[in-house]
């Protein structure tokens, strides 16, 4: 995505729009992402039903830039094409999680879904990046665990968290790819945001990081994580 001048950058933000419907099987949420000031938006993990992704863009009135992806499992990615087919944005994914998209048509198998092939991402993310959304600034968190290349993308007090951590639970580990001993790691560097953060997730509904660093047994050490 184009970066603004960075007299736009230094002035102070509003806070992103964010905005999400829930698609698929799986039950997966799919978020859009908005700068006010700009109209520049990110589609995040859009899983399923393409056609309700497309309407939620399109009813927003914002620009779609870019489709960001916390990671690659099948209901993460499987309205990609879709939201091609409207907008030619680049697709972003971390490297380490190229084997799990490329597993996708198995695993839809293994559920017994259609698939569809979907286009490969384009650009690479990595820990550490700062990715630019109109006057906003989102810095990406690699957290590896759930899956090898599953990362955070945070800032203005917006976490767009994956399957990472959810509302009083966190995401499997027994798939695979998974690590536990990974996901231990992921949510120790999770937990150190802000607590006034709101965590979008993957699954279920938004919750802040200090509301699960104070409930959530994963984060507090009233559960381990399976197999770690």
């Amino acid at each position: 995505m184009s970066a603004p001048g960075d007299n736009q950058l230094d002035a102070v933000a509003a806070a992103p729009r964010v905005s999400h419907t829930t698609v698929g099987v799986f039950e997966e949420n799919c978020y859009l992402v908005v700068d006010p000031a700009t109209d520049a938006a990110i589609v995040v993990d859009p899983g399923a039903e393409g056609g309700r992704i497309v309407r939620m863009v399109r009813d927003s009135g914002a620009r779609l830039e870019a489709i960001w992806l916390t990671h690659a499992h099948l209901d993460h990615i499987g309205a990609i094409a879709d939201v091609k087919r409207e907008w030619d944005v680049p697709v972003y994914l971390h490297p380490d999680d190229l084997p799990v998209f490329d597993y996708a048509p198995r695993a839809a198998q293994m559920y017994w879904l259609p698939w569809t092939e979907q286009p490969r991402p384009e650009r690479e993310l990595a820990d550490g990046m700062e990715l630019t959304l109109g006057t906003l600034r989102f810095t990406v968190m690699h957290t590896p665990g759930h899956a090898p290349g599953h990362v955070v993308f945070h800032g203005h007090g917006v976490v767009l968290g994956g399957d990472l951590l959810f509302a009083g639970s966190i995401g499997r580990t027994d798939l695979p790819l998974s690590d536990p001993r990974a996901m231990s790691r992921s949510l120790a560097r999770i937990a150190t945001l802000p607590e006034d953060a709101v965590v979008y997730p993957g699954h279920g509904p938004a919750t802040t990081i200090g509301d699960e660093v104070a409930t959530n047994p994963f984060l507090n050490g009233g559960a381990r994580v399976l197999g770690g």
